[in-house]
Formats: C-alpha cells, structure tokens, sequence
C-alpha cells in the first residue's frame, strides 16, 4: 500500500486536508491554527505544506495527512487510507494485491447501501402513512429528514431486492450489505428507515416499524462494513457542532439524537443497539475530553454510567450526566414537550462521579451499618478508577464525611489486584506521553541544531518523523544559539533518563505484583531479579 499512499499524498496537499477541519494562517512557510482537540489558548497547531507534515505542539502529536485523519475523526488506518482515496479519486485496487478481491466487495456493498438509501428516501416521499409518521407524530422537519437521510421501506416481500436486481447487483452481495432475512426477502419491511453513516457513507440501518408488530427496532448485523462496537450513530452529523463546542452528549436512543439535532444541541450520538464500549468512548475523545451522559437514573443507567466511568480514566475523559429531565422519561420526550428545556438540561449537567455516588445514597441505607459498608464498598470501587490523585482524594473527603468515618478508613479497605493493576496502566499511559513530548524535543534539537555527543538518543529512520522534527526545531529552537541549544540537550537527556527509569520501575512493580499471585521457584527467581533490577534503577535515580 506504499504506492497507494503516495499517490494519496501527491494529489492532496496536507493544509487541504487540515484545513477541512481547523481555520488555518499563514505564518512565514508554514501554516498555523487552533489544535482540533482543544487543549491550546493560543494557535499552536502547524501545518508545513513543503514538507507534507503538521505538528500539534499542545497536544504531542504530529504526522502526514494519514495521521491527521485518524487522530481527528477516530479512526483505523485503513478507514483513513479510504477516505482519504475517495478525496483523491485514487483507486485503491490497482495496489492492493491480495486485497483487490475484499476492496472490491466492500465497495460493490457500498454501492448497494447507497442505492438502497435512495431507494428508502423515495419511498417516503410516496408514502402518505410514512410521512405522517415522520412529519407529524414524530415532528422532524424536512431539513432533519434530508440530514439524516430518512426513509421508508415498503411493506412487500421483495421490493429491494427488484429495485437493486434491476440495477446489477446480485443477492450474495445484497445479503453481504445485510439487507435480506433468512428467507431471502427484504429484511425491512414497513418500517421508518435510518441509515447508520459514517465518513465513507451508509454502512447500515437501524429502522423502526410503524404499525404493530416487534422487534419495535430492528438494526443491520454486523457485516463487513458495520461493527456495532465501534459505530457511534450521529458522529458524522455531530463532528463539527462537537469541535466548535468542545463537548460530546451521548444519549440512548439513535431517535433521540435526531430529535437533540433538530432541537439545536447537534453535539448528540448514540451507541447502536450495543452498550457503550472502550472503541466508542476512544473514538469520541479523540473529538473531545467533555463527554455528557444523558442515561436514564434507574438501575441499567446507574451501572452503565459506573461502565463509563471505568472507562474513561484510561482515556482522560471527563464525564457528567445529564439528569433534569422536568419530568420526561428521556431527551426525545422533554424536546417534545420544551426544546429549550434540553438545551438547558445539556448545560446544567453534573460531575459523573457526584451523580453516581449520589444515586448510591438514594438506594442505601446509611443509617444502618451495613448500608454504611456496602456505600463504602461501591464507593472506593468506583473512587479507584478516577485517575487524578487531587481530585480522588475530594471524594474520599466526601464520601467519609458522609460516612463519619476518617479517609484513612476508607483507603485499608482490600483493593483488588484486578483495579490495582488498571489503575497503574493509568499512570503508565499518561507517563508515555510526557516521555514521547520529551523525545521528540531532544531529538529535534539533536538532528537539526548541531549538538554533537548525546549519547543513549535514537534518531527515526521514517521521513515523516524526520520532517516533524525538523518542524518542531524550526518552531521552537531555530532562533537558539549553540550554547542555549546544548543545555537544553542536557537537561532533555537528564529528563528523559529520569522518565524511563521511572517507567521501567512501574512496569517492573506491576510484574512483581502478578508474581506474587504465583507460586514456584521460578516465579521466586524472577521475583529476585525483578527487585534487583529495581534497586539498581532506584540508585541511578538517586
């Protein structure tokens, strides 16, 4: 795919790319605007047109115009190479070898989710049934219909299958799109159509019947280009409004965020018939870290929310829960009733971890002892998973207050060894990008400032990294002279060391705890090692 993505380069130059999604401004050779991610005050994203590479200097991360894609919009490698091949009209099977065959089914089935989407949208048209649905009862506007590509499958047995027959396409690759039912009928059948999209187009659908009948809901299975777990229905709607605001609302229902959309909060999306997993919440943080949750307050939204949370200290997302509903039993019902009301709802939103310990106290006895240990058991579980030290130990103050016990009480309960070694991953995974920060300064300053003798630094061999190095340099260092240049080298080496050092340790603590688990003379010896590796790392740090 070499060949592939440098024909992809030649045609669409990097600020194009970029540009697409961030303001940018000339400055000198390069370009420069606000990081996507929204983690700088001041411009610091750079985009160097003649080198083919941008830098984020607030968020660490740089690269071509494959990385930009996949760091923005959250997706695969693959998925970028994609779309980034429809942009350039570059036909990826003249370079796929072995995957000239699956390239070409995936895009024989997206030719078929495409037509069948316009095929749905007809449908509606002519369907006065459908469109009293749509229009009246549910209240979308034909601007909401025409965003989000609504339409209507007609109640006959095979009313698609003709229409795409017609056009070519074979039933193999109709049931590929996971359009037929096991009968080798329409799998969609008098139902309210709802195309599932994302950046390449339609992948599938979720769709609601109209009359009587279950399932109420019936969504595509997972074919080759739908996976549920990864799917987030309205991000393709949702990206920009999520850029510009700076926050994500997830909601439960795919109805919901049509109706949050119409009702002016375009930031909604939804997980597909699925919980929420760790690939949505990933997805969704490379967007932003403010992630508002709009789950119901009874049990199934209480330990979804307890999910989320475990969840999101891996990924440094800070989540709140949308809970005033005046009444109604979800976002969808209180637009209906006030779209105003959810607008304000959005805005009056609460910290994830106060609301949850707070439905802990509505459902536990406090007054009672037992209540008190199973409050503190439900507490600390959660309180372990909350990553920034400052702002576990104001919980900890809390919930002892509420338990008139001391925070030290709290903290001899028995950890489980499961949350002890993810909380660790925690604290290794935000000490990684520290130490790729420093790295790349160091390296920076050693291949382009003409600092000689800075033993122990690999330099990368990828012409990508290089040019962003040499982008780095020029944006922080060029103006250096050699002696500021060469205390810089010094004390980025000496910081380096000290992270890596640091890292190692960690890395071999949480090996010595997994040992520990184990018996045996091996597991013994290793142990030994472990701890004189430790010592002799701990005394280069001293």
């Amino acid at each position: 795919m070499d060949d592939a993505k440098e024909e992809i380069r030649a045609r669409l130059p990097v600020e194009d790319v970029v540009g697409q999604y961030i303001e940018l401004k000339r400055a000198g050779r390069s370009l420069k605007g606000r990081s996507p991610w929204g983690v700088d005050k001041t411009p610091s994203f750079m985009v160097s047109p003649e080198k083919g590479i941008w830098h984020d200097f607030s968020a660490n991360k740089g690269g071509d115009i494959f990385a930009f894609v996949m760091e923005v919009e959250g997706i695969s490698f693959r998925e970028a190479l994609e779309k980034l091949a429809a942009q350039a009209g570059v036909e990826l099977t003249k370079y796929g070898g072995g995957d000239k065959a699956v390239a070409e089914r995936k895009r024989r089935v997206k030719e078929v989710l495409e037509l069948s989407c316009r095929f749905y949208q007809f449908c509606l048209t002519k369907n006065e049934k459908a469109c009293r649905y749509a229009f009246e009862k549910r209240g979308m506007s034909k601007g909401t219909v025409e965003e989000f590509r609504i339409g209507y499958a007609p109640n006959t047995g095979k009313a698609l299958i003709q229409f795409l027959t017609k056009r070519g396409y074979k039933t193999q690759e109709m049931e590929a799109a996971g359009l037929l039912n096991r009968y080798g009928g329409d799998l969609f059948r008098g139902r309210m159509m709802v195309p599932f999209i994302d950046t390449n187009g339609v992948i599938g659908y979720t769709a609601r019947i109209l009359g009587q009948g279950e399932p109420k809901y019936l969504n595509t299975p997972e074919t080759i280009l739908f996976n549920k777990g990864r799917f987030v229905f309205g991000l393709a709607q949702a990206k920009e409004a999520i850029r510009q605001s700076g926050f994500v609302v997830i909601v439960e229902g795919n109805m919901d965020v049509i109706s949050s959309h119409q009702a002016g909060v375009k930031e909604a999306v939804a997980t597909s018939g699925t919980a929420m997993t760790e690939n949505h919440l990933k997805i969704l943080s490379r967007l932003t870290d403010d992630v508002r949750l709009a789950y119901d307050g009874d049990v199934a939204g209480v330990k979804a929310t307890e999910r989320a949370i475990m969840m999101a200290g891996d990924l440094g997302v800070n989540l709140s829960v949308i809970s005033d509903y005046h009444g109604a039993k979800d976002p969808d019902e209180l637009i209906q009733k006030d779209p105003g009301l959810w607008q304000e709802a959005v805005k009056q939103c609460r910290p994830a971890v106060d609301w949850l310990l707070g439905k802990y106290q509505e459902n536990l006895d406090l007054s009672s002892g037992l209540g008190k240990r199973e409050y503190s058991d439900v507490a600390m579980r959660l309180l372990r998973f909350v990553a920034d030290p400052v702002e576990r130990k104001h919980y900890e103050k809390q919930v002892a207050r509420e338990l008139d016990c001391e925070v030290e009480d709290l903290r001899a309960k028995k950890i489980d060894m499961g949350e002890k070694k993810r909380l660790k991953k925690l604290e290794l995974e935000a000490s990684s990008d520290v130490l790729a920060g420093v790295r790349d300064n160091l390296q920076a300053i050693v291949m382009h400032g003409g600092v000689t003798g800075v033993k122990g630094v690999e330099l990368p061999e990828d012409e990508t990294k290089k040019a962003e190095l040499e982008m780095i340099f020029e944006t922080r260092y060029k103006r250096w002279d050699k002696g500021m240049l060469e205390g810089e080298a010094k004390a980025l080496l000496s910081r380096y060391k000290v992270e890596m050092s640091r890292q190692e340790v960690e890395q071999l603590t949480m090996r010595l705890a997994e040992l520990e688990e184990r018996e045996g003379e091996e597991a013994e010896q290793e142990s030994a090692e472990i701890l004189r590796r430790i010592m002799v790392l701990k005394k280069q740090g001293n």
